[in-house]
C-alpha cells in the first residue's frame, strides 16, 4: 500500500506587493487618518464607508495601461445557476465606488453631496520598492456641483491637510492643471478623435518630470533609450506634431498670469482648450482671494493624472524636500496626493450628467515621507508591566493593573511563564515598557511594591558612574497605596 504523501507546510510569507503592519505603524496611520478626517469634517464633509467589493462593470475601465476590464484589479467571477455570474473586484480607488453609491442613493442624498472616505484599496500591478498592491487612501469629494469653487476648495483643503499632518509650508506645493487644456492641445494637433494615440500622448506627458523636455520629445516621436539602455518605442508623431505638446508642457511662467497667457497660445483656436484656461483662471482667482498664494498652490501644465475618468481641473500635491534613496542618492520625495474633476463618472449609471470633483491622499506615501524627514517614528512607549512573583497573588496583580488602567495609564500583567524573573524584565524591555511593578511575598507582607524605572535604568547602565547610580536609583520601594502616584511621576503624567 502506497504511503500517503504529507501535505507540504505553507510558507509563512506575505504575497508579493503586500506587507504586514505592526503596533507603531498602525498607531501612526490611525492618528494621521484622524487628523485628515478632522480637516475634511471641518470643511463640512460627511463620512461614508462603502463596500470594498464592486462589480467590474461598476468600477469601469479607468486604470492606465490596461487592455481588459479586469486587468489591473483583483477580480473573480461569481457562479450563478448557469455556472457563470458577475465579475467582482476589489476596489482600486475610493472614487469609482462613490459614483455607484451616489447613483444608487441619489434620491436620499443632498445635492451637492459632500463625503469623505478612508480605507484600503487594491491594484493588481507590478510591485516595486515602496510600491504596494494594497495601500490606504483618504478621499473627499463633492458630487453635484459644476462650480470651480468646488475645485478651488479641494486645492485649499489639500494644502491644509498637509500642514495639519506635519508638512510645513515650503515643503510642499499643490499643482493644478486642466484636462480640457490638454484636450485643446490634442485637438489643435488633430489627435482628438484618435483615442489610442491621445492616451499614449498623455502617458508620455506624465513622464515630463522624470525625462525632461528632450526626453518627452523623443518619446512622442521616434523613441529613446532609458537609464538601463533598453529602447522605448515612441508614439510616432512627427516633430511638427510634437511641438504643441512641448509648448503646452513648457507653458509655466514666473506667475499665474504668465502661465495662463502661454496656455492660451498653446491651445490656439480650440474652444474646449479655451474653456479649460478660463476655468484655471477662475480657480487661481478664488485661491488668491483666500490667501493661497503660489507658495502653496500653483498652475502647472505638466500635471496630467493617470486615471482616465478626469474631465476638467486636475491637481497633485508634491513634497519638495529631498530625501536619500536606498543607494544614498538625493531625490525629491514627489507626489503624495491628487485628484480632479470627473463629470461623467456618475453618468455611466444614470445617463444624466452629474458634475463631481474630489481629492485623494495617499496615506502610506505621506507616512513614508514623514518618516524620511524624521518627523514621526522612533521609540514608541509600551505599557507598564506588572510582574508576577507569586502565582497565588494574581488577583493582587490584576488589581494593580486595573488601578493603572482606570487612571488612563497603559498597563498589563505579565502572562508568560513567571518562573524566571529575568525573562519578565527582558519581556518588558522588548515591549518598550517605561516601568515594571514588582511585588513578591516579602513586599506584600510589608504592604509595599518595588517600581523599576526601566528608561532611567537603561540610561544609567549606559553612561553613569557608580556614584551616580547611587544618587539616581532606578528602582524604588513605596507603600502599595502610592503605586499610582509613583508610576505617574516616572511617566511624567500629571494628576
Amino acid at each position: 500500500m502506497a504511503k500517503t504523501r504529507k501535505q507540504p507546510r505553507p510558507k509563512a510569507e506575505t504575497p508579493k506587493g503586500f506587507r504586514d503592519y505592526f503596533g507603531a505603524e498602525v498607531t501612526e496611520r490611525a492618528e494621521m487618518l484622524q487628523k485628515i478626517a478632522g480637516v475634511y469634517h471641518r470643511y463640512g464633509f460627511d463620512a461614508l464607508e462603502s463596500s470594498a467589493v464592486e462589480t467590474v462593470e461598476a468600477l469601469g475601465k479607468f486604470l492606465p495601461d490596461t487592455d481588459r476590464p479586469n486587468e489591473g484589479v483583483f477580480a473573480w467571477q461569481e457562479e450563478d445557476e448557469h455556472g457563470k455570474g458577475d465579475w467582482l473586484a476589489l476596489r482600486y480607488d475610493l472614487t469609482a465606488p462613490l459614483a455607484r453609491v451616489y447613483a444608487q442613493h441619489r434620491n436620499d442624498l443632498p445635492t451637492p453631496y459632500r463625503r469623505y472616505a478612508m480605507g484600503p484599496v487594491w491594484r493588481n500591478e507590478k510591485p516595486g520598492p515602496g510600491r504596494y498592491r494594497q495601500f490606504y487612501q483618504c478621499d473627499a469629494d463633492t458630487v453635484g456641483s459644476a462650480r470651480m469653487a468646488a475645485d478651488a476648495e479641494m486645492c485649499a483643503m489639500l494644502a491644509e491637510v498637509l500642514e495639519e499632518v506635519g508638512i510645513p509650508r515650503g515643503d510642499y506645493i499643490v499643482r493644478v492643471n486642466n484636462r480640457k487644456v490638454l484636450n485643446g492641445v490634442l485637438e489643435s494637433m488633430g489627435l482628438a478623435e484618435e483615442e489610442e494615440r491621445s492616451a499614449a500622448v498623455m502617458r508620455t506627458i506624465d513622464k515630463f518630470d522624470k525625462v525632461g523636455e528632450e526626453g518627452v520629445r523623443q518619446l512622442l516621436t521616434t523613441g529613446r533609450k532609458d537609464a538601463s539602455g533598453a529602447f522605448i518605442e515612441g508614439v510616432g508623431l512627427s516633430p511638427d506634431q510634437a511641438e504643441p505638446v512641448l509648448a503646452f508642457l513648457t507653458s509655466k511662467a514666473a506667475d499665474a498670469a504668465g502661465t495662463l497667457d502661454n496656455l492660451r497660445a498653446a491651445v490656439g483656436e480650440s474652444a474646449i482648450g479655451g474653456e479649460g484656461v478660463r476655468e484655471l483662471e477662475e480657480i487661481a482667482a478664488l485661491l488668491a482671494a483666500q490667501g493661497y498664494g503660489p507658495d502653496r498652490v500653483e498652475i502647472d501644465p505638466s500635471v496630467v493624472r493617470g486615471l482616465g475618468y478626469y474631465t476638467g481641473p486636475v491637481f497633485e500635491a508634491e513634497l519638495t524636500f529631498e530625501i536619500h534613496d536606498d543607494k544614498g542618492r538625493k531625490r525629491q520625495f514627489g507626489s503624495v496626493a491628487g485628484g480632479g474633476r470627473y463629470d461623467d463618472l456618475v453618468k455611466r449609471f444614470t445617463g444624466q450628467a452629474v458634475p463631481a470633483t474630489g481629492v485623494s491622499v495617499g496615506v502610506d506615501r505621506l507616512l513614508a515621507a514623514l518618516h524620511a524627514k524624521g518627523r514621526i517614528g522612533g521609540t514608541v512607549e509600551g505599557p507598564v508591566v506588572v510582574t508576577v512573583m507569586d502565582r497565588d497573588s494574581m488577583a493582587d496583580y490584576q488589581e494593580m493593573v486595573g488601578e493603572l488602567r482606570d487612571a488612563g495609564i497603559r498597563a498589563e500583567v505579565y502572562l508568560g511563564n513567571p518562573k524566571n524573573f529575568g525573562n519578565q524584565l527582558k519581556y518588558a524591555d522588548r515591549r518598550g515598557a517605561p516601568a515594571a511593578v514588582i511585588q513578591g511575598a516579602d513586599e506584600k507582607e510589608k504592604g509595599v511594591v518595588q517600581i523599576k524605572d526601566l528608561v532611567l535604568g537603561a540610561q544609567i547602565a549606559e553612561s553613569a558612574t557608580l556614584e551616580e547610580w547611587k544618587e539616581r536609583p532606578s528602582q524604588v520601594e513605596v507603600p502599595r497605596g502610592r503605586l499610582l502616584e509613583t508610576v505617574r511621576e516616572i511617566l511624567g503624567v500629571r494628576t
